[in-house]
């Protein structure tokens, strides 16, 4: 069977120390139920397409959070969905954590330190693609 290839960005906000994890709804389109970061397909080159999904999915605009890094892709192979994943990583600093408003593609949300991420259920490879862009303590 043949597999889809999918270029992502995934999000991560980073605030005094931890990062904000978010649980998918039920009416997004795959992993539902499972911890994230803020993600969306490429549409408009991998930063821009950052920007827009932080905003869409936390009410945060660019005067909002700071790039702290851009991350190497990451391929994920998830072959219970037919699909390759090319996942852009990307941490943000946030300079208010309060103006923070998810909208319906999530329905809890979580700062955590990162290396409790291993704790939780999360889509496919979200640590890994947190390693692409924070140093994370064992």
């Amino acid at each position: 069977m043949r597999l889809d290839v999918k270029e992502v960005v995934t999000c991560f906000l980073f605030f005094e120390g931890k990062i904000l994890i978010v649980r998918r709804s039920d009416k997004v389109g795959s992993y539902q139920g499972l911890w994230a970061g803020f993600s969306g397909y490429i549409e408009d080159g991998d930063l821009e397409q950052a920007y827009k999904e932080v905003k869409e999915e936390t009410h945060l605009t660019k005067d909002d959070i700071s790039l702290v890094k851009a991350g190497i892709p990451l391929k994920v192979v998830d072959e219970n969905i037919n699909i390759i994943w090319i996942i852009h990583p990307f941490l943000f600093v946030v300079k208010n954590p309060e103006k923070i408003e998810l909208d319906w593609e999530h329905i809890e949300s979580r700062w955590i330190f990162p290396e409790q991420i291993k704790d939780v259920q999360t889509v496919p490879c979200l640590y890994e693609a947190l390693q692409r862009v924070l140093e994370i303590k064992k």
